[in-house]
Order: structure tokens, then C-alpha cells, then sequence
């Protein structure tokens, strides 16, 4: 993508974090943004930030695990804006516990915001893209969690692994049918971000107060764990720039943390060596 003056971006979880810096970078290269969270009263504090500037921008609160809630915050955009040039699938969580600890509302809520929001949004831009015969351009975000396997976090894993597989097998798909779409996916590591504060945007269909998981010290460990990692990574102020000149470049994988290269090599030798994941390995190479 080379222009984005004028360009229209739909981004959902625009409300914190990676969503944020991008939608306020989007604003100063004189984009027309459609911002998408769950959690309305951030979202109007971003958006009133970025209208200062001039930007034309709306709002749209939606629990982007529901489809029909999609939907409509495209219908919305596409009204307003007339069309969508430029779809970043931000929105997402982590949720760390064990395979046989976590309970199944989680995994349920991880896959359906991590993978299926992401299904929702490109099952309707595409063909809107299309339609519109002008170049567009999709970023999925998922995580260096979808290269690379750590223990602890089965459900986060499992949700990223299929971001990345999701986004790179649509990229074929949109080459064999000759569609002037580009494809990117962002797998940053640990950032500055609001995503040690998943618990503050649980919908209330994956709600369960009364289940003791919740109240047990695996879940507990799995909070404090999720915040010393998130407020010890890498300053958030670097990523929209990150973002967007990988954006000017056409760089399919968007990787923001080069250490973890030789992790990512390492998965990639025990593949075809036929090698097994070994803690103990794991361990050393963190």
C-alpha cells in the first residue's frame, strides 16, 4: 500500500494498545478511520483525540465475536465512507492456563475474537474490496505466539497459530483469483500493549463468576505472569511506523522483535528434522 491519504481504515480493538498508536498514525498520514472496540467509553476518548486533528473518523462499539455485530459496523463504514481500503484485525486476547486447566468458555472466547473475528470481517471486506476494483490491503494481527511455541499458553498459541495459517493461505487464494488485495501478518513479541487487561473486556456469554478457576491460584499466576511480561516488552511508541512502512513495502510478515529469530529458526529445524518440542531446550533458548 503506497497511499494512504484519503484511504479509508476499518481496525478493530482501536481502543488501546496496538490498535490505538496505529488508528492515530493512520489520522496523521491523512487517512479516514472506522474504529471498532468492545469497550465504548476508550474508543470515544481516542476518537475524540484524533478528531482534533481533522481526521474524519466514526465509532462503532461491537463485540466483534458476533458476527451479525460485524456486519454491521461495516455496513456502517462502507455508508459513511463508501468504501474499505485498508482492514487491520486487531482485536484480540491472551488467556494463559494449562490444556486441561483452562476452561472451555476460554478457549471458546479466545478462538472466536483471535481467529473467527478476523473470519468475520475478511468474509465481508473481500468481496467488498472486489467490488470496489481499487487496490486493498489486509493485516491480520497475530503474535510471535504464532511462530513459535512456549509452555503455558495452549488456548493464545493455538488461537495465533491459526491467525498466521489463516492469513497466509487467504494470500493464495486472493493471487489465484486475481485480486488487486494484498495480505500481511503482524507477529510482534512482547509490547507495551492493554492486553494484560483481557479480564476488563469479558463479554457476558463467556462470563462464569461462580466457576473456582477463577478464584484458584493457576488463574492468579496467569494474570501477574501476563502483566510482568506485557510491562516489561518493548515500548509501544515504535510499532505504527513499524506497521506502516511495512505497509509501503508489501513485507507479508511483519516481525517486530529480531531476538526471537533463532527461536523461530529452531521450530522450523525440529520440523523437518522430525524433532519433538522439548522443555528443557526451551527453556535454555529463553
Amino acid at each position: 500500500m503506497q497511499e494512504f491519504k484519503n484511504k479509508v481504515m476499518f481496525i478493530t480493538g482501536a481502543a488501546h494498545g496496538f490498535g490505538e498508536v496505529i488508528a492515530k498514525a493512520g489520522a496523521q498520514r491523512g487517512m479516514k478511520l472506522a474504529l471498532v472496540d468492545i469497550d465504548g467509553a476508550a474508543l470515544q476518548n481516542v476518537a475524540q483525540s484524533i478528531s482534533k486533528t481533522g481526521t474524519s473518523v466514526i465509532t462503532m462499539v461491537a463485540d466483534v465475536t458476533k458476527e451479525a455485530e460485524v456486519d454491521e459496523a461495516i455496513d456502517q463504514t462502507v455508508e459513511t465512507f463508501g468504501q474499505i481500503d485498508l482492514l487491520i484485525n486487531n482485536a484480540g486476547i491472551a488467556l494463559a492456563g494449562r490444556m486441561w486447566e483452562l476452561p472451555t468458555r476460554d478457549w471458546e472466547w479466545i478462538l472466536h475474537i483471535n481467529v473467527m473475528a478476523q473470519v468475520y470481517t475478511m468474509k465481508k471486506v473481500i468481496p467488498l474490496m472486489m467490488a470496489q476494483k481499487t487496490h486493498g490491503t489486509i493485516l491480520n494481527v497475530a503474535s510471535i505466539a504464532g511462530l513459535l511455541d512456549t509452555p503455558g499458553m495452549p488456548a493464545y498459541h493455538a488461537s495465533k497459530f491459526a491467525s498466521v495459517g489463516l492469513t497466509e493461505a487467504t494470500a493464495y487464494d486472493l493471487q489465484r483469483a486475481g485480486a488487486d488485495i494484498e495480505m500481511h501478518v503482524m507477529c510482534p513479541g512482547f509490547v507495551q500493549t492493554d492486553l494484560y487487561h483481557t479480564e476488563n473486556h469479558r463479554p457476558d456469554q463467556y462470563q462464569d463468576k461462580q466457576d473456582p478457576y477463577y478464584q484458584s491460584e493457576v488463574f492468579e499466576k496467569g494474570q501477574q505472569v501476563a502483566k510482568y511480561v506485557i510491562t516489561n516488552g518493548k515500548p509501544i511508541d515504535t510499532i505504527a511506523d513499524t506497521v506502516f512502512k511495512a505497509l509501503e513495502d508489501n513485507e507479508f510478515y511483519i516481525l517486530t522483535h529480531p531476538e526471537f529469530n533463532p527461536l523461530i529458526q529452531d521450530r522450523v529445524n525440529r520440523i523437518v528434522n522430525h524433532g519433538a518440542p522439548d522443555v528443557h531446550v526451551m527453556d535454555g533458548l529463553m
